[in-house]
């Protein structure tokens, strides 16, 4: 993460990037520790992530361009910085690491009542449909608290074009999303029923 944001900007006097890399360290360090004390079995399924992890033959693509659209998400702002393309006021930057902190919250709450929510599309043994929490709301809240996080980024590390770089890659996650809900369809029990009663994927009222 390091070395995407400053080797792009040229330059470690990046105060953007130094913030933007204390919230993300802090809080996916703050959730990792929880998950080691009160389930460690879902941070090995959450560590277990990538193209080369997908079981799934349909997920491998579209995870290659969600991976390779957030290293660009990252690095592309420091570009922004480094050539001055663009410029984001302080409280702006400020706003992004806030957006970045509660996209970690969210996704949090959705962790602590979904022990299988792993990085791969995968049964585990014993997996029910989740419909309980951030669940009755939206099928997919894990991808619902990854899009505050993703705006967050961009405008924390200062660059307005960095969102560009957002909605290029969107695509791929609902690529993936819709991929994964065939799969969940057609192996969990339970979740065509589930998805009758909660109707909307990502946000309510809306899609």
């Amino acid at each position: 993460m390091a070395a995407l944001l400053f080797i792009p900007a040229g330059t470690l006097g990046y105060w953007q990037a130094w913030v933007f890399l204390a919230v993300f360290v802090g809080a996916s360090a703050a959730i990792t520790v929880y998950l080691a004390t009160k389930d460690p079995k879902l941070l090995e399924r959450r560590m277990n992530v990538g193209p080369s992890a997908e079981k799934e033959k349909t997920q491998k693509l579209p995870m290659f361009f969600a991976m390779t659209g957030f290293i660009a998400l990252v690095a592309f702002p420091s570009l922004d910085h480094r050539f001055a393309w663009s410029s984001v006021p302080p409280y702006v930057a400020l706003l992004g690491d806030v957006l970045v902190a509660l996209g970690f919250l969210f996704i949090h709450f959705v962790l602590k009542v979904n022990t299988f929510g792993a990085s791969t599309i995968q049964i585990a043994e014993g997996q029910t449909v989740i419909s309980r929490g951030p669940y009755a709301f939206v099928r997919h809240p894990m991808y619902a608290g990854a899009l505050p996080l993703l705006i967050g980024i961009p405008l924390a590390l200062g660059s307005w074009w960095g969102l560009l770089v957002l909605f290029l890659f969107l695509p791929a996650l609902i690529w993936r999303l819709l991929d994964e809900e065939k799969f969940l369809a057609k192996n969990l029990s339970g979740y065509v029923e589930y998805q009758a009663k909660v109707r909307d994927r990502l946000i309510p009222f809306i899609w």
